[in-house]
C-alpha cells in the first residue's frame, strides 16, 4: 500500500510566530479513552462470546489475527466512531486501539476484516441476538417484576444492488426494514429484514423467542408487548392472550371505531371551540373486528385542535384508567425511537453496503454490540452524573475521543493526556466505577 505523507499545513501566524501542523506523530492518538472499551467488554464478556458465533475454517496454525481480536477491532472501531472498514487500514497502527484489543502489533487490515464479515451466516445472526438477551438477563441481581418489550421498525436506506433491497412506498426509497426490540435502554434484538414484506413480519416469532428465554430465567415475570399500529395483528394478540403476555398496541382507526367514538370526539370539539386550545378526552370502547374472535378493549384518545379532529386508538389487555394507560404507558414507547437513532446515527447500524445479505445482518449486529458497550459505560460508570442520560455519541466525545501521546518500552506503556481536558475527573470516576466490579 502506498504510504502517502501529507505536507505540513501552515495556519495564520500568532504574534509573528508561524504555526504549522504536521502529520508525523506516530505515537499520538485521538482515541486516548479507547481503553474504557476493553474494561466494559470484560465486565459484560460480550466480544469473547460473540466471536464463538462466527464460523472459522482457517488453519489455526497459520493465522495472525484471531476471530476475537478482529471482532474487538471492529466493535471498538464502531464505538469510537469509525464506520468504514477502510478506516482500519490506518487505525490498525494506532497504539491505543491496538492496546485496547490486547495487542501491541498492527491489527488486521480491511480485506482481512471483510473476509471475516463474509463468514457470518444465519446461525451467527441468531446466536448474536441471543447473546444480547443473555447479557440483559445477566445484568439483574434479582428477578424483575415486569418487563416491557418495545418493538419497532425503521428504514435502512440502501444505494446499491444489495440482496433483498426493495422500494418502500411509505419511505419512498430503496431500503431494508430492520426490526428492533428494546427493554428500556437495553437492546435485545436487531433483525434485518427485506422491505418488500409486512412491517410486522416475524415480530410474533421474535416475541415468542424472547418470552421463552425470559421466562426460562424468571417464570413469574410479567411481560408487556408494546408497539405502534404497524404491529396490530390478530395472530400476535391471540398468542399473547393464550400465553399470559399483556399488550398495548396502536390500532388503526376505521369507520366503526370512529362512529363509536363520535360522542367523545364531539365533546373535545366543543371544548376546543370554547377555549381555542388543543383538547384531549379519553374513553374506553369494546370493539371486535370481523377478523377477531372476540371483542377487545380499545382506548380512544379524542383530540381536537386548530387543524381539526385527531383520534387515536390503542388496543390493550392492561387494566387501569384510559388516560393514564395512553399517556404514561403507551406514549412512553416514543423513547425507543431515541434508542433506534443511537443505533442508526451513532453506531452506524445502517452501514449495510455489502452486496450479500448475511454480512449486512452481521454489520447491524456489530453496531448492536458497540451500542451494548457504550450503554454499559452509561449504566455502570455514569449513573448519578450529568451524563447518566447522555447519547452514545456524547459519551464517545466526552470520554473516548481524547488526544494523547503514547510512550512505551519493554516494561510499560504510558498514555499522556492533556491536563486541561475538562472531562478528566469524569473519566477517572468512570474507570474507578468499572474497576469496582
Amino acid at each position: 500500500m502506498t504510504d502517502c505523507n501529507l505536507e505540513p499545513i501552515e495556519f495564520p501566524a500568532v504574534n509573528r510566530r508561524r504555526i504549522f501542523m504536521e502529520f508525523t506523530g506516530n505515537h499520538v492518538t485521538s482515541d486516548g479513552g479507547a481503553l474504557l472499551l476493553p474494561m466494559i467488554d470484560k465486565k459484560l464478556d460480550l466480544c469473547r462470546r460473540a466471536s464463538l458465533a462466527i464460523p472459522d475454517d482457517r488453519d489455526q496454525s497459520k493465522i495472525i489475527h484471531t476471530t476475537e481480536s478482529m471482532l474487538k477491532q471492529m466493535v471498538f472501531g464502531l464505538a469510537l466512531g469509525y464506520e468504514d472498514l477502510n478506516d482500519h487500514d490506518s487505525l490498525r497502527n494506532d497504539p491505543c486501539i491496538s492496546a485496547a484489543t490486547g495487542s501491541l502489533e498492527p491489527l488486521a487490515s480491511s480485506p482481512t476484516l471483510c473476509r471475516m464479515q463474509n463468514r457470518a451466516d444465519r446461525s451467527t445472526a441468531l446466536k448474536l441476538n441471543m447473546l444480547l438477551v443473555d447479557a440483559y438477563v445477566e445484568s439483574f441481581d434479582s428477578p424483575p417484576k415486569e418487563i416491557i418489550l418495545d418493538f419497532d421498525r425503521t428504514d435502512d436506506r440502501v444505494h446499491g444492488e444489495q440482496d433483498n433491497r426493495g422500494f418502500h412506498g411509505y419511505y419512498k426509497h430503496y431500503c431494508f426494514l430492520p426490526l428492533y426490540v428494546f427493554a428500556g435502554e437495553r437492546l435485545l434484538c436487531a433483525y434485518l429484514r427485506p422491505s418488500l414484506e409486512d412491517g410486522a413480519k416475524h415480530s410474533a416469532a421474535v416475541l415468542k423467542l424472547l418470552t421463552d428465554r425470559l421466562r426460562k430465567e424468571w417464570p413469574e415475570v410479567r411481560i408487556i408487548f408494546r408497539a405502534d399500529g404497524g404491529f396490530c395483528r390478530k395472530m400476535t394478540m391471540s398468542w399473547c392472550e393464550r400465553n399470559g403476555v399483556d399488550y398495548i398496541i396502536g390500532c388503526t382507526g376505521n369507520a366503526v371505531l370512529k362512529k363509536m367514538g363520535e360522542p367523545t370526539m364531539e365533546k373535545a370539539r366543543i371544548q376546543w371551540l370554547g377555549a381555542r386550545l388543543k383538547q384531549r378526552e379519553f374513553t374506553d370502547l369494546s370493539y371486535g373486528a370481523k377478523s377477531w374472535k372476540k371483542e377487545r378493549r380499545v382506548i380512544l384518545k379524542a383530540e381536537h385542535h386548530a387543524l381539526g379532529a385527531n383520534p387515536r386508538f390503542v388496543v390493550t389487555t392492561l387494566a387501569g384508567e384510559a388516560k393514564a394507560l395512553y399517556e404514561d404507558v403507551y406514549c412512553a414507547r416514543g423513547e425507543m425511537e431515541n434508542r433506534i437513532k443511537e443505533q442508526q446515527l451513532c453506531l452506524f447500524a445502517d452501514r449495510t453496503s455489502c452486496t450479500k445479505w448475511w454480512p449486512n445482518q452481521f454489520r447491524m449486529l456489530l453496531s448492536g454490540l458497540g451500542y451494548a458497550l457504550l450503554e454499559g459505560i452509561r449504566r455502570f460508570g455514569l449513573e448519578g452524573t450529568h451524563l447518566a442520560r447522555a447519547r452514545c455519541d456524547t459519551i464517545r466525545l466526552k470520554l473516548l475521543k481524547i488526544g494523547a501521546v503514547v510512550l512505551g518500552n519493554t516494561r510499560r506503556i504510558r498514555i499522556i493526556a492533556s491536563e486541561h481536558n475538562p472531562n478528566n475527573e469524569m473519566l477517572t470516576n468512570v474507570i474507578a466505577a468499572l474497576r469496582s466490579g
